[in-house]
């Protein structure tokens, strides 16, 4: 299992509230939807764990 790092994110209180309902929504924390929300940005952009660009 990898580790995790932890930060600090600002967020405006509009983006944190849409995020939150999304989060919501999928039945995610939103710190849950934020790592999916990247993990997918990633694969899109072909610099995930299997670097291979999604169409």
């Amino acid at each position: 299992m990898s580790t995790k790092k932890s930060f600090v994110l600002r967020l405006d209180e509009d983006t944190f509230k849409a995020l939150e309902k999304w989060a919501a929504d999928e039945f995610r924390s939103v710190n849950g939807q934020i790592e999916w929300i990247i993990h997918r940005s990633l694969e899109q952009a072909g610099r995930g764990k299997s670097g291979k660009k999604k169409s």
